[in-house]
C-alpha cells in the first residue's frame, strides 16, 4: 500500500534511522549487473545503501512505499546543462557562424565582454541544478557555453555552484572550465582560432587551486574535476599539463572531442591530424580522459579510445537536433569503449536522451534489435560511473552512495505499462520523476526542491535568458538586430 514520503521525509534531510524504501519495482545491483527486483525493497542509513533486494528481515525507523513506481540508482549526467541554454536558439536559424555562435573579428577587436553579471551566473548554476535533480539526475558534471563569456569561466561562479550543490543537494565534479584559444568569424563561413596560451595556462591555475581547495566540500558532493574547453581550443603545452594535474589531484579531464566538422578541419589544419590521433601522439589519451560527443570520430579515432580506456559522454539529442549521431552506440560498446550518457541541453531530461539514443543507434545500424532500452540505462547509470571512476555511484548495493531517482509508473501518459525501464526509456520523461536523494538526503519530492522555489526561480531564469539575447547582436556577424538573428518559427500576424 502506498504511503505519503512526505509524512515521513523532510526536504534537504536525511532520514534519521535505516528507512526502507520499496516500490511496484527495484533496480538493484548483484552480480556485476543491474536486476529488476518485483516489490523490491531498499534499505538506506545516513548516506549509504544497507540492503536492496526482495523482503527486508531486520529492522528498521520506518517504512515508506512508493507505489507504482521504480526505485532506480539515480541518473549520471557527464556533460550536464549549467547554464540557460543558448543553443535553443540555433535549433531553428541557422547557419550558427551567423547567429552569435562564433565571435567575429569587429567584437574581438572591440574587446569581449561577461554578458551576465556575478548574481546571475551563480543563479543559472542554482536553477540548472535544480532542474537536473527533477529529471532525477544525482551526479553532475556541468558544462556551459563560452560563447557569451569574456573568455572562460570564473572561480567565484564555481565557488557559487559548489555551494548551490551543497545546498540542494547535487553530487557534482567541476571546476572552472578554461582554453588558451577560441574561433573568430573572419568573414562569412571563415573561422579562424585564435590563440592566448597564458590565457589558457592561468585558467588551469586557477582550476587546479579550486580543485584542492573545494574537493570534498559540502560532505563530499563537491568533487574536483578538470575542464579544459574543446581541443581545437587548447595547445599541448596546456593539454599536457592538464593530464598531469589529473593525475596529480586524482581527478578525471573532459575534454570535448570528435565533435564536429570545423573541429576537424581546424585540427587538421594545425595538427595534421584528428583530435583522438593528435592526442594519442603526445600519450595524451587515458582512462582519466571523458570525451564529448563522438559523433565524428573516424574508426582510428576509436581504436585509440578502447585501446587507451577514454569514456565517451553521449548526449543523443543535442547531437541528433544538429544532424549527427554516433555510428553507433552499439559499435561503439563493441569495440569496448566504455560509454556514459550526457544531457547538455534544455531541457535537461535524460529518459529523452535514453530514447533518442535508442532511435538513433536503431537508425545507424538500420536493425530494431541493434540495441535494448537496458543498454542505454546502464550507460546512464554503470557508464557515468565507470568514467568517473566510482564503484559507489551508479548502482544500488550495500556499500553504495545512496544516490537514488524514483520514477512513477503510473502516469497516464505511460499506459500501457510493459517492463518498467522500457516503459521509461520509450515513453518516459523527467515529468515522471517522483523523487530524488542524494547521498541519502532528499534533494526533491513532488517537484519540490530543498533551498529553490522552481517555479518563481523560472521567471527570473526567463528574464535573465531574454536579457542575454538581447545582447547577441553585439557579437554576431554585422551586428544585426535581434529580429533579424532569431525568426519566429511563422511569421508574425501584425
Amino acid at each position: 500500500m502506498t504511503s505519503d514520503p512526505s509524512r515521513h521525509l523532510v526536504l534537504g534531510e536525511r532520514p534519521k534511522g535505516p528507512t526502507l524504501l520499496s516500490a511496484a519495482w527495484l533496480l538493484a545491483h548483484r552480480d556485476g549487473t543491474h536486476h529488476l527486483v518485483p516489490n523490491g525493497e531498499l534499505v538506506i542509513d545516513g548516506g549509504a545503501v544497507v540492503y536492496a533486494g526482495p523482503r527486508f528481515e531486520g529492522e528498521v525507523a520506518r517504512c515508506i512505499d512508493f507505489g507504482t513506481a521504480l526505485i532506480s540508482p539515480g541518473l549520471i549526467d557527464l556533460d550536464a546543462l549549467s547554464d540557460l541554454d543558448t543553443y535553443l536558439l540555433v535549433t531553428d536559424n541557422q547557419p550558427g557562424w551567423a547567429k552569435g555562435r562564433i565571435w567575429p573579428r569587429s567584437y574581438v577587436e572591440r574587446g569581449p565582454y561577461e554578458m551576465y553579471s556575478p548574481d546571475e551566473l551563480a543563479f543559472q548554476k542554482r536553477f540548472a541544478f535544480g532542474l537536473l535533480l527533477l529529471n532525477g539526475i544525482t551526479t553532475a558534471a556541468p558544462i556551459a557555453s563560452l560563447y557569451y563569456r569574456q573568455w572562460a569561466e570564473t572561480v567565484a561562479e564555481f565557488d557559487a555552484a559548489a555551494d548551490a550543490a551543497g545546498d540542494l543537494g547535487l553530487r557534482v565534479f567541476l571546476s572552472p572550465a578554461y582554453r588558451s584559444g577560441g574561433m573568430v568569424l573572419e568573414e562569412p563561413g571563415r573561422m579562424e582560432p585564435v590563440f592566448d596560451e597564458e590565457k589558457g595556462l592561468r585558467g588551469l591555475a586557477d582550476a587546479i587551486a579550486f580543485i584542492q581547495r573545494r574537493h570534498g566540500s559540502h560532505g563530499s558532493l563537491v568533487n574536483g574535476m578538470l575542464a579544459p574547453d574543446r581541443v581545437e581550443t587548447c595547445t599541448l603545452t596546456l593539454l599536457q599539463r592538464t593530464m598531469a594535474a589529473a593525475r596529480d589531484l586524482d581527478c578525471r579531464a573532459r575534454l570535448h572531442m570528435a565533435q564536429g566538422a570545423m573541429e576537424l578541419d581546424v585540427m587538421r589544419k594545425l595538427h595534421g591530424a584528428t583530435g583522438p590521433r593528435w592526442m594519442a601522439d603526445h600519450g595524451l589519451l587515458g582512462e582519466r580522459l571523458i570525451a564529448p560527443h563522438g559523433t565524428y570520430a573516424t574508426a582510428e579515432d576509436l581504436r585509440l579510445y578502447a585501446d587507451n580506456g577514454v569514456s565517451l559522454a553521449h548526449s543523443p539529442l543535442v547531437s541528433a537536433r544538429m544532424g549527427s549521431v554516433l555510428n553507433s552506440f552499439a559499435s561503439y560498446r563493441k569495440l569496448g569503449i566504455n560509454i556514459g550518457m550526457a544531457t547538455d541541453t534544455a531541457p535537461p531530461d535524460m529518459l529523452m536522451n535514453l530514447l533518442a539514443g535508442l532511435i538513433a543507434c536503431r537508425i545507424a545500424e538500420k536493425k530494431s534489435d541493434a540495441v535494448r532500452s537496458a543498454e542505454l540505462f546502464d550507460a546512464a547509470t554503470l557508464g557515468g560511473a565507470k568514467a568517473l571512476g566510482r564503484t559507489d555511484l551508479g548502482r544500488l548495493a550495500a556499500g553504495a552512495r545512496a544516490d537514488i531517482a524514483v520514477f512513477r509508473l503510473d502516469d497516464p501518459y505511460l499506459t500501457p505499462s510493459v517492463d518498467p525501464v522500457t516503459t521509461l526509456v520509450v515513453g518516459g520523461s523527467g515529468k515522471v520523476t517522483q523523487a530524488t536523494f542524494v547521498d541519502g538526503r532528499l534533494s526533491m519530492l513532488d517537484g519540490k526542491l530543498a533551498g529553490l522555489d522552481i517555479v518563481k526561480a523560472r521567471e527570473q531564469a526567463q528574464a535573465q535568458f531574454e536579457g542575454l539575447v538581447a545582447k547577441y547582436p553585439d557579437r554576431s556577424w554585422q551586428h544585426p538586430p535581434v529580429a533579424e538573428l532569431f525568426s519566429p518559427s511563422y511569421p508574425l500576424w501584425k
